[in-house]
């Protein structure tokens, strides 16, 4: 069962991604195929027609929303990634890993010094002659 389970998510991710390639030239195929319905009604020069726009405001108006829908998702996609990045150094700061300090006994030492190699503070601190 997991064969055709992986089989149709992959279609699936394909077709989002057809989807994303293929909008502005289905964009352009539907202003070819409707481009007399555009022309009488959705052409915002349609009352002059000495301009000869013919639709092309109502396609570059759309091509311009679509543009402007791509930034604001572009925009998302780079806050929504910076502040993964920010959380993810959050969770990693605020969470140490866990270090296990392996604690030694200290060591002891047996030498004494003898008494004719001490130096008492008179010997060092002296006005200078």
């Amino acid at each position: 069962m997991k064969g055709p389970k992986k089989q149709w998510i992959s279609l699936g991710l394909l077709g989002l991604m057809l989807i994303k390639v293929w909008v502005i030239p289905l964009l352009y195929l539907d202003f070819e195929i409707r481009r007399d319905y555009i022309v009488k009604n959705l052409c915002v020069n349609r009352n002059r027609p000495q301009m000869h726009c013919d639709g092309k405001c109502y396609l570059a108006k759309k091509m311009a929303a679509l543009e402007e829908q791509e930034k604001r998702q572009a925009e998302r996609d780079y806050m929504s990634q910076i502040l993964d990045h920010v959380l993810d150094f959050q969770v990693q700061v605020a969470i140490p890993p866990q270090i296990s300090y392996k604690v030694h006994s200290p060591l002891s030492f047996n030498y004494v010094s003898p008494p004719s190699a001490r130096v008492s503070a008179d010997d060092i601190f002296h006005p200078p002659a």
